[in-house]
């Protein structure tokens, strides 16, 4: 991992979990807690983030740094995953996205796809969000229904969560859904960083007849703070094609269909 890298993973630690502590992220990048430190007081130099004894925490322009840095990264990856997924749609049906890039690319790509916006009396495709930078993108498409379920805006990312949330989730249901995560393991299941959005995501895939994981092959076997749903919940893996053989077959144990993108 060159510096440019380490950069941008700090920057996603920070968006993500709203601080982060030297040696923790030492071990989970693999240097010294002297390389973080420097790393750390750079970004600090350039208000990104604020040093503190012993880590970081988001500064006042960290809302957007999750989107901001990990669109770029892995990026042709998103997009394949993005399409492939995006081919799993029925016009007609209700589907649900939650936040974080690779959704955002799915939704573009439901949104472009040329008979999502043929006339046909009453909304194509149904969306029910609680990304506000997808809503946004979405609702200017006469032909797609944006449903956004309410809640409370995270200032680390454009997500929605808590119990108004819950409340509306409880009253509907998903043809399906797809879940973009911070990691995704044969044994551990799906997880997110944020307790929160792990709360949320479980609901949306509960509420689901399907439930599509979306996660590039780096995330694969990988382990965050909070668990959304069990491996065998899922119904669907969308990854790329560096995915680790023995990784795949893993998951295709547990009951998994994994589509290489």
């Amino acid at each position: 991992m060159n510096r440019h890298e380490r950069l941008t993973a700090l920057l996603d630690m920070v968006g993500e979990r709203e601080k982060v502590d030297v040696e923790v992220s030492a071990g989970e990048l693999g240097v010294s807690p002297a390389t973080i430190r420097r790393d750390l007081d750079h970004l600090a130099g350039r208000n990104l983030v604020v040093r503190t004894r012993g880590g970081a925490v988001a500064s006042n322009v960290a809302y957007d740094l999750p989107l901001r840095h990990k669109a770029a990264r892995n990026a042709p990856e998103q997009q394949r995953i993005s399409a492939a997924a995006a081919r799993m749609v029925d016009p007609g049906m209700v589907v649900g996205l939650n936040g974080g890039t690779t959704s955002t690319e799915v939704g573009r790509a439901l949104a472009t796809r040329p008979d999502m916006g043929e006339p046909t009396g009453g909304p194509s495709l149904t969306v029910v969000t609680n990304a506000l930078n997808i809503a946004h993108e979405l609702a200017v498409r006469p032909n797609i229904k944006i449903v956004v379920t309410g809640g409370v805006a995270r200032q680390q990312s454009f997500d929605l969560s808590g119990p108004l949330s819950h409340l509306f989730l409880d009253q509907i249901s998903l043809d399906l859904v797809f879940l973009g995560v911070d990691a995704f393991d044969p044994v551990h299941g799906a997880q997110a960083h944020h307790e929160g959005d792990a709360s949320t995501n479980r609901l949306m895939a509960a509420r689901a007849r399907q439930v599509v994981v979306l996660a590039d092959s780096g995330k694969l076997g990988g382990h965050a703070f909070a668990k959304i749903c069990a491996t065998t919940d899922v119904d669907v893996l969308v990854t790329d094609g560096r995915a680790d053989p023995e990784r795949v077959h893993a998951f295709e144990e547990e009951g998994v269909r994994v589509v290489k993108a």
